[in-house]
């Protein structure tokens, strides 16, 4: 106990935490403690009480992938008579259904598809840019932008990169990071690359002056010292940035979350909410160059979802209109951002609506309502 006072009380002095410590306060079970620590930490950056969400999308353009991994439950492999693209038509009506209801943020992601080109994604990005000038695209994983790298005919990663921001790609979220280390890449994603290839990706758009978030997914099996390699890793590539003045402000959030194995070939123990906040806790401590926290709560559920709102987080993510197709007759979405106000203000905070870059865009008094109640049939 005394050893985890010690490493708290360094962090709260404003002193950075090594590697040691970082094990030591996942093998801990002090999980209040860490927490009324972070917490602390996250109100000398955002002393207000005000609590953000982004209204966007999840647009899953293909589910044809040639990567397999072992945790995924949503790809086809190529060829598969269940494998998708969905025509530029269907994804600008998703858009335009989005900006409707003051939506700001597109997260176009899907598998890694081996059949199309670079100019389908150029393309893309332009006939999107064309229509929606407005439009954040805050879209396509490290191991997308890999993909493109490989069939872009020679480009460098920083070319290719630079390409995708004029086309209007504006930001990089930090999907496919799960854990920073090859141990346990190479276990659940072994033709996802490695961690160095997800890095590279990051650098090289911040290298062009787009910014980026980065993510870590927890209950892999991974060990203490891996969770602990990368929550450093991510640390030193913000420094980097950082040191080198880029026109990018690097990753402007971490978003920690737990594996999900239903309906994968991973047979796991769920993580618990406990797990999830303990994790949280920790990354805030030693992140202390990346401002922004966004709770899990759609995946936690959303009273694991107000905790953390004291465990380091500062921001509710995305309301994520996003496909969810239980049948083939159709489905419905529906995103009630009412009550992402109400869980909000249960915590004691004031919400408001930003942007991807974490520009507050509307804020909420106590007797204002949502913005919409979004029903989409299809």
């Amino acid at each position: 106990m005394q050893q985890i006072d010690r490493i708290l009380d360094k962090a709260l002095l404003g002193e950075r935490i090594g590697l040691e410590d970082c094990v030591t306060l996942f093998e801990s079970d002090e999980i209040e403690k860490m927490g009324h620590v972070a917490n602390q930490l996250m109100l000398r950056k955002h002393p207000d009480p005000i609590t953000t969400f982004v209204v966007g999308r999840n647009i899953n353009y293909t589910n044809v992938c040639d990567v397999y991994c072992r945790f995924c439950a949503f790809y086809r492999p190529p060829g598969s008579k269940e494998g998708y693209v969905l025509p530029d038509e269907t994804i600008l009506s998703k858009i335009q259904e989005t900006m409707d209801v003051g939506g700001t943020e597109i997260l176009m992601q899907g598998g890694v598809n081996p059949d199309l080109p670079f100019t389908y994604y150029l393309d893309l990005l332009r006939k999107i840019k064309i229509h929606f000038p407005a439009i954040t695209m805050h879209s396509f994983s490290p191991a997308e932008i890999h993909k493109m790298h490989a069939i872009s005919g020679g480009l460098s990663m920083e070319e290719v990169v630079r390409q995708l921001n004029q086309a209007g790609l504006d930001s990089l979220p930090g999907g496919g990071g799960e854990i920073l280390d090859d141990r346990t890449r190479r276990k659940i994603s072994r033709l996802k690359g490695s961690w160095t290839d997800w890095m590279d990706v990051m650098k090289a758009a911040h290298r062009v002056g787009m910014n980026t978030t980065a993510t870590m997914v927890i209950g892999f099996g991974e060990e203490m010292e891996e969770r602990a390699l990368h929550l450093l890793r991510v640390r030193d590539a913000q420094d980097e940035c950082i040191a080198n003045g880029y026109d990018s402000k690097g990753f402007l959030a971490f978003i920690p979350w737990t594996f999900q194995p239903d309906n994968t070939n991973m047979k796991r123990e769920k993580a618990t909410p406990e797990e999830y906040l303990k994790t949280l806790a920790i990354s805030r401590i030693t992140l202390d160059n990346i401002d922004n926290f966004q709770s899990s709560w759609v995946t936690m559920g959303p009273e694991v979802g107000k905790q953390s709102l004291f465990y380091g987080c500062n921001d509710f993510g995305s309301t994520m209109i996003e496909e969810n197709v239980v049948s083939a007759a159709g489905t419905t979405h529906k995103v009630n951002i009412e009550s992402i106000l109400r869980l909000i203000r249960e915590c004691g905070k004031i919400p408001a609506q930003r942007n991807t870059r974490y520009d507050i865009l509307k804020m909420y008094n106590e007797t204002e309502g949502a913005l919409h109640d979004f029903v989409m049939q299809n």
